[in-house]
């Protein structure tokens, strides 16, 4: 396979989100062994059924990108132990109109950071289930469920942490051997 195209979504629309940091040192990390694109979704509208007919521009677009993948990387935080509500808006668009998933059949990874003590381990678990129920294949190990703390990465986005850096380094190496 030549560079897979890795669509990541990341689960929090906050400038400074901590998953936004965790994403891009992520990217930094990898250097060329992905090529990323960053796929939005602060502009999707909450989904509506009604709109199937005539699907707004925000989501054909969102459709358009991941169908354009040949992998995702969802980075999430955990809201109240379960993924943040805009997250799951968004993976309910990929799968609509009926007849239409956007997910179907491609691979995904699943990472994510949180201040709580379990990072984000219940949020992982609640977005695997649904993955799975949108025809996702999510890599199972190793799992990346960071606590966050000052000091992770630097003012460049870039990871400081050692034992981070090793624990993502293994999860690229695996990934990528997944895809190929």
């Amino acid at each position: 396979m030549s560079t897979p195209r890795i669509g990541i979504i990341i689960g929090s629309l906050r400038a400074g989100s901590f998953n936004r940091q965790l994403a891009h040192a992520v990217e930094e990390l990898a250097g060329d062994r992905f090529q990323f694109d960053v796929i939005g979704i602060g502009d999707l509208p909450l989904y509506n059924q009604d709109d199937d007919a005539s699907f707004p521009a925000a989501c054909v677009r969102f459709k358009q990108q991941i169908d354009a993948c040949d992998a995702l990387l969802f980075v999430t935080p955990e809201y109240n132990r379960s993924i943040p509500g805009v997250l799951k808006n968004a993976i309910d668009i990929g799968t609509r109109p009926a007849g239409s998933n956007s997910f179907a059949g491609k691979r995904a990874a699943v990472i994510g950071t949180s201040p709580g003590a379990h990072g984000t381990v219940s949020s992982q678990q609640h977005l695997r289930n649904v993955l799975a129920a949108v025809d996702l294949e999510v890599l199972a190990q190793p799992e990346i469920a960071v606590q966050f703390r000052e000091g992770l990465f630097d003012a460049a986005g870039r990871i400081v942490d050692e034992r981070l850096h090793k624990r993502l380094e293994l999860f690229l190496q695996r990934f990528a051997a997944w895809l190929d």
